[in-house]
């Protein structure tokens, strides 16, 4: 084990312990890069609201009434889904980058493993949130005319905006996971072998 690489005179220690603070610093910039976006996500879902006046026909031959009517993140269970697990995960990213950062220089695999299931999960919680916000999003901009509803899009054009810059730096975040799972998994491979 404590043989040199010929040459330059580098113990082989010393090797792995540099490419162990690589990973690890790569594994904090990811972790603090999932705490931004997934607080971003949960802002900008969290703070969408639009009112617009509308004319609503309750007769045909009668004139419309115009009445003011709000879209907001709350009035749809996805929407609030999304927000919900942004937040989680914005926690949790920022609880397991301080584990990640008391764990450094230690050996304990049973935390490593955790934190490894724990982003899986985070990876599932986000996709989920991504497929239901996407799912009803989906529903706002084209409408569905076989059960009669209409487009929202049309009208609430900067609300829809803000739940699509939300589903996309979710699904960001929820990469990154996904990216740090890679990173564990690879790093728990290296060192078994």
């Amino acid at each position: 084990m404590e043989s040199h690489i010929s040459g330059g005179g580098v113990d082989e220690k010393e090797v792995r312990v540099a490419n162990q603070r690589r990973v690890g610093s790569c594994e904090s910039l990811v972790r603090i890069l999932v705490v931004l976006l997934t607080l971003a996500a949960a802002l900008v879902q969290g703070l969408s609201k639009q009112t617009k006046v509308v004319p609503i026909k309750v007769i045909p031959s009668l004139p419309a009434i115009y009445l003011p009517v709000t879209a907001k993140w709350h009035y749809l269970s996805a929407f609030v889904y999304l927000v919900v697990a942004n937040v989680i995960a914005c926690v949790y990213a920022a609880f397991s980058l301080v584990l990640s950062f008391a764990n450094r220089g230690t050996k304990k695999s049973s935390l490593e493993l955790l934190i490894i299931v724990l982003d899986l999960l985070m990876v599932a919680l986000l996709f989920s949130a991504i497929g239901a916000a996407g799912a009803i999003g989906l529903m706002g901009y084209q409408g569905n005319s076989h059960v009669q509803w209409n487009k929202v899009c049309n009208v609430f054009g900067k609300y829809c905006h803000q739940v699509m810059a939300s589903v996309l730096l979710s699904q960001l975040a929820a990469l990154a996971f996904l990216f740090l799972v890679v990173l564990a998994v690879l790093g728990l491979n290296k060192r078994s072998n």
